[in-house]
Parts: structure tokens; sequence; C-alpha cells
């Protein structure tokens, strides 16, 4: 597999090679009629708006649906239940893989940061070449920490014959860390943070070089022919924007906001602010759509999935690049 790295230059210039600013869209059009069915993985998405202050105003209405992993969402799209959905850029491949009519048109970039692969605290494993017989939970499969674990055990020079993976929901998995029947975890967010504050656990790797760092906006085809609906999402994810934003500005303000979400104290999510807080816009052009092909081709090569894909066919150019406050 090749690796996915993003230097600081690069990482740098997403932002001013974005599809979209950081000024909300001049809405001419009323839409005060449109309803937006928005996927969101844990309720964070909404609660980040909410603590910015930046859903006071919104001229359209948002039906808001709450899903524990970037699967479950998936699953949601794939069946029309919701518009929009945002989740890693690896879910989404494997999505588009199994059928999803889906396109993704916006993605947002935090350097390769978030996603690691975690061991307890007491455990021998020192280095990535200790996970040879191993058991690891890559958390769910298809998901980014699946990725992660498939990256990483390329860099250590093990065959995944070599490992047992056992894919387990967030939840589970967090269950079965502590009881130490999982060797290794890849994961991310408040699990890991919880998992490093409070278990104790050491980080083995922090995935700098495999992960892509891109989260993604994918949206049902229905949504996008629908011109009201793409006003509205072109809103919604500059809304998003400067919510990122809002975080980097008011830190204290953004890690109350966190402490409160997700019931933990300071000392545990505040090691968390960098990557929560990182992503800008990426444009959706030829080099992301490249990187989106290079998931689909690491999926192949390990297995997961079969065949061939051009997810070229997949992204969305034509969002209205937002205007300028």
């Amino acid at each position: 597999m090749t690796k996915i790295k993003i230097t600081r230059r690069a990482f740098a210039g997403l932002a001013a090679a974005a599809s979209f600013s950081l000024g909300l869209p001049v809405l001419a059009q009323d839409l005060s009629g449109v309803t937006l069915k928005v996927g969101d993985q844990v309720g964070e998405q909404r609660a980040r708006l909410e603590a910015a202050g930046l859903l006071d105003d919104l001229p359209y209405k948002i039906e808001w649906s709450v899903y524990p992993a970037a699967v479950n969402l998936h699953e949601a799209l794939k069946a029309g239940a919701i518009d929009v959905g945002m989740s890693a850029d690896s879910p989404a491949v494997s999505a588009i893989a199994g059928g999803s009519k889906i396109r993704i048109a916006a993605a947002f970039n935090n350097g390769g940061l978030g996603t690691s692969i975690i061991v307890p605290k007491d455990s021998p494993i020192q280095d990535l070449a200790d996970l040879k017989g191993k058991t690891i939970s890559p958390t769910t499969r298809g998901s980014v920490a699946h990725y992660l674990t498939l990256g990483t055990l390329k860099l250590a020079g093990i065959d995944q014959k070599d490992v047992k993976l056992a894919f387990l929901t967030p939840a589970d998995a967090s269950a079965a860390f502590q009881s130490e029947s999982i060797d290794a975890w890849a994961i991310w967010g408040i699990y890991k943070a919880r998992s490093i504050g409070v278990l104790g656990a050491r980080e083995l790797f922090d995935g700098q070089g495999v992960n892509t760092g891109n989260i993604v906006y994918a949206v049902t085809e229905p949504a996008l022919a629908d011109p009201a609906k793409v006003k509205a999402l072109q809103d919604y994810l500059a809304r998003i924007d400067k919510s990122y934003q809002w975080a980097r500005d008011n830190k204290e303000a953004f890690l109350t906001f966190y402490e409160g979400f997700t019931k933990q104290d300071r000392a545990t999510v505040e090691p968390l602010y960098p990557e929560q807080t990182a992503y800008q816009p990426r444009a959706i052009d030829d080099e992301f759509v490249a990187g989106l092909q290079q998931v689909f081709d690491t999926w192949v090569q390990a297995g997961v999935l079969t065949g061939s894909l051009k997810l070229g066919d997949y992204v969305y150019r034509d969002l209205p690049r937002l205007a300028q406050n």
C-alpha cells in the first residue's frame, strides 16, 4: 500500500484551494419550505453548531437523525432515509462499492489526525512489529479504523493472516479493550481519549502517514437533483465550516462545550482539541478523487472489496462556491 502523506505545506494550502469559503452564502431563493434531512454521527455536528450559535437563523428546516457509527449512517443514506451525512472517506468508499447511490459533494481535512492504534497500559506490545500474532479490533468493518489497521500492518510488514481482526462496534470494542480480551484497538475521538485519560492506555501509533485526514459529506442523488436542497446544502456546509472556525477562535468555549457533550472532564477532552478543530475545507478536484481511488484500491488489495470502481463518477463537483461575507 502506498502511504498517504499530507505535508504541512500541502495541508496549509487546502483552505486556499477549498471549494467554499468561510462566508455564509447569499441565499436569494426562499428556502422556508425546504427540509434538509441530515445524518449525524453521535449527534456531534448538531451539538457543535448549536454551541457556536449557528443554528439560530436557519432559512430552511433540518431533520436530524443520529447514528452511532459511519456504517449505520451509510445504511440510512443507501435507504434514502437522509439526504446528507458525514463520515471519513474510507467508509464512504465502502458504501459506494456496496451499491449506495450517493455522491461526495464536500470534504474537510485535518492533516491526518484522529484515528490511532492504542494498547492497554500494561501491554507487552512496544512497537508495531509486536502486533504479530495479536488480536486487534479495527472497530467496524470498512471503517476509518479498519483502513488504519490495514495500513499499520503494511507498515509493520505483518500479513493479515498473522493477526486476528475482531470487528466490533465502538461500545463493544471499548468493553473488550477494558477487559483486555483484545490486544490492540484502532479507534478515534472520545473513545480514544477516554481510554488514554481514564484507563491509562498507550498510543502505539498515531496514524500519521496512513490516515488521510478527510471527512466527506455524501449526498443522495435525489437531493442533488433538487436545486432548493442544493442551496440548503451549500448553506449547511458553510455553517459547518464556520463552526470549526469558531472552535479555533474560542478554545475555552469549545472545550467547555465538548466536556458537556462527551460527559468527560477537561483533562480527558483537551488532548482532542487539535484534531477536532483543525478541519479546513478542501477542493473536490482531481487530487481529491485520486485519494478516494487510492482508498478503494487499498480495500481491494486487502481483500475487503472486489471488482473495479471509478471513484470520479461518485463525486459532485458543482456545489456553488460560497459568497464571501
